[in-house]
C-alpha cells in the first residue's frame, strides 16, 4: 500500500537514494505501508529522471577506472557477511513493507548473502577459449582466442515479491562481471534494496558502480531503460510491462523474467504424503505472488478424490493474517487492488462453471487461500498468471492428457510431476515445453545456480549466476596473423 507523495518534517525525513556513490534525499517523499493494516513501514525519496541521468553519467565514468576481479570478489564477500550480520533487520524490513510473512522474510537474507558469494566465485571464472583458425584453408598462420568483457551499464528493475533476493540476483552478477548497475526497486518494497546498497558501499564498492533510485515507473523506470548508454536491461515483472519495455528500449540486451502459470502433474503412483504439502506450500507461499508458484494441479482421475480430500485438509490449516505475526501462513497481497483483481478472476471462473472448494473470500488486501475445480479452459484463471493465492484442480485421464493441458498456456518457467516411474518422469522431461521440470517437488523449487527462466511469454534469457553473467558480458575475439 503506497500513500501519495507527502511533505514531511525534519524529524521524519525519507531514506536517501544512492546516485552514483552519493546518498541524496529527495522531497516530497513517498510513504511505504504494510498492505495488511496500512502501518507505516518507511519513507523513501522520490527520485527523478534527472537523478537517473546523473546515475548513468557516473556509472559510465566508473567503468574507466580499474576494478579487477579480485577486488570485485572481496567487495561481494564482505557485503555478504554484512547481510548475514543484519539478517533480522533485513527480514523485518521485508515483512513490514511487503506481502511475505516474517518467517518467509527470514529466508531472504541468507539467500541474498549466498547469491553475492556465488557471484563473487563465478566472477573469478569468466573465461574464453582458443579458436581453431586453421580449420579453414588459408588461415593456417592465424592463431587467436576470445574472452568476455563487461557489457557496460546495466539497468536492473526488481519486483516486490522477493525484494532483496531478486535485487541481489541482478546486482551480484552485474558487479561480478565488471559492470556498473543502476537499480530501481519496486515502489512497494524498496527498503531492503536500499539497505543492500548501503552494505555494498560499506563493503568498499567504488563510487559510480551502483546506484539505487526509488521513484515512479513512468519517470524513473522509463528514463532508465530507454537511456542509450544502458547496454543491458534486466527486468523481472509482468508480461505487459515487459512488452512495453521491449518495444521502447532500442537496440540493447534484454534479460526478462515475465512470469508463469505453473502446472503440477500428479500420477496414480505419486507419494501423496510428499505431494500434498509440497503443492500447498508452492501454491500459497507469499500469498501466491510468486512467478513459479503452483497455479494448476493436473491429477490423474484414479486418485483425484483422495488427493483433493487431503489437499483441502492441508489448506484448511493455513492461517491468514499480518505479515509481522509469527503464526501467519498467508498474509495480505501487495495491495487491495491486486486482491480485487484476483477476486474478479475468481468470479469469472465461477460464472463459467468452476466450483469453489474452499476460500474465495476477500477482506481488504487479504484474499483467502482458494481451491477451485472444474475451471473452464480459457478463462483468465486457467490461461494467465493469477499471481495470488488461488490454485485450480483438474482431473486428467493420462500423462499424455496432462502434458497437453500443461503446455496449453503461453507461460512456461517451471512444471512439476509427482511419480515413482522413471519412464513417466523422463516422458514429462522430454515433452513439457518449459524452462525447468521439477520431479517429486512443486514448481516452487529454485536453486540460484540453475538457469532460471522459460520459453514462450515467460521471458528472454536466463537468470542464475553464471547465466546472468553471460547475459551481462560481451565476447571479444583476438586474432593474430603470424
Amino acid at each position: 500500500m503506497l500513500a501519495p507523495e507527502t511533505d514531511v518534517s525534519d524529524s521524519a525525513l525519507p531514506q536517501e537514494i544512492l546516485v552514483g556513490g552519493t546518498w541524496a534525499r529527495r522531497l516530497p517523499c513517498i510513504e511505504v505501508r504494510n498492505p495488511f493494516d496500512g502501518q507505516l513501514a518507511g519513507l523513501i525519496s522520490s527520485g527523478s529522471a534527472e537523478d537517473v541521468r546523473e546515475a548513468v553519467d557516473r556509472a559510465e565514468a566508473s567503468l574507466a577506472i580499474a576494478f579487477p576481479s579480485h577486488a570485485r570478489y572481496d567487495v561481494l564477500q564482505r557485503a555478504a557477511a554484512r547481510i548475514e550480520a543484519q539478517a533480522e533487520e533485513y527480514a523485518r524490513d521485508i515483512a513490514a513493507e511487503g506481502s511475505k510473512t516474517i518467517r518467509e522474510a527470514r529466508r531472504e537474507p541468507p539467500r541474498a548473502a549466498n547469491l553475492l558469494r556465488l557471484s563473487a566465485e563465478e566472477g573469478r571464472h569468466i573465461t574464453g577459449e582458443t579458436l581453431p583458425f586453421d580449420s579453414r584453408a588459408g588461415s593456417e598462420n592465424r592463431i587467436g582466442y576470445y574472452f568476455r568483457v563487461p557489457a557496460g551499464v546495466v539497468a536492473a528493475i526488481a519486483p516486490f515479491n522477493d525484494p532483496l533476493a531478486v535485487a541481489a540476483h541482478k546486482v551480484g552478477p552485474a558487479l561480478a562481471a565488471g559492470n556498473a548497475v543502476v537499480l530501481k526497486p519496486s515502489l512497494a518494497t524498496p527498503l531492503s534494496a536500499l539497505r543492500l546498497a548501503r552494505d555494498l558501499m560499506e563493503a568498499g564498492l567504488p563510487e559510480g558502480r551502483l546506484s539505487v533510485i526509488t521513484g515512479h515507473d513512468l519517470e524513473v523506470g522509463q528514463t532508465l531503460v530507454t537511456d542509450p548508454r544502458v547496454r543491458v536491461v534486466s527486468f523481472t515483472g509482468g508480461v505487459v510491462t515487459g512488452d512495453r519495455i521491449a518495444r521502447s528500449v532500442g537496440i540493447k540486451k534484454l534479460l526478462m523474467d515475465l512470469g508463469s502459470n505453473s502446472p503440477v502433474i500428479v500420477l496414480p503412483d505419486a507419494d501423496l504424503e510428499k505431494a500434498v504439502p509440497a503443492i500447498a506450500a508452492g501454491a500459497f507461499a507469499q500469498a501466491g505472488q510468486n512467478c513459479i508458484g503452483v497455479q494448476r494441479v493436473l491429477i490423474h482421475r484414479a486418485i483425484y478424490p483422495e488427493f483433493t480430500r487431503r489437499f483441502l485438509e492441508k489448506v484448511a490449516t493455513l492461517k491468514t493474517g499480518c505479515s509481522r505475526d509469527e503464526s501467519t501462513d498467508v498474509c495480505a497481497m501487495i495491495s487491495e487492488s491486486q486482491a480485487t483483481r484476483v477476486e474478479e478472476w475468481n468470479a469469472e471462473a465461477v460464472g463459467g462453471g468452476a466450483r469453489v472448494l474452499c476460500g474465495g473470500g476477500r477482506c481488504g488486501a487479504v484474499f483467502e487461500p482458494t481451491v477451485l475445480e472444474h475451471v473452464p479452459f480459457g478463462v483468465r484463471l486457467d490461461r494467465d498468471e493469477v499471481y495470488g493465492p488461488v490454485v485450480s484442480l483438474y482431473s486428467v485421464g493420462s500423462l499424455d492428457e496432462a502434458i497437453e493441458v500443461a503446455n496449453s498456456v503461453r507461460y512456461s518457467i517451471h512444471a512439476a510431476i509427482f511419480t515413482e516411474s522413471i519412464r513417466d518422469a523422463f516422458t514429462a522431461v522430454r515433452r513439457l515445453d518449459v524452462g525447468g521440470v521439477i520431479v517429486n517437488d512443486s514448481t516452487d523449487y529454485r536453486l540460484d545456480v540453475m538457469p532460471f527462466g522459460g520459453p514462450k511469454m515467460s521471458g528472454i534469457g536466463r537468470e542464475g549466476i553464471r547465466f546472468a553473467i553471460e547475459g551481462m558480458t560481451e565476447t571479444r575475439v583476438v586474432c593474430f596473423n603470424l
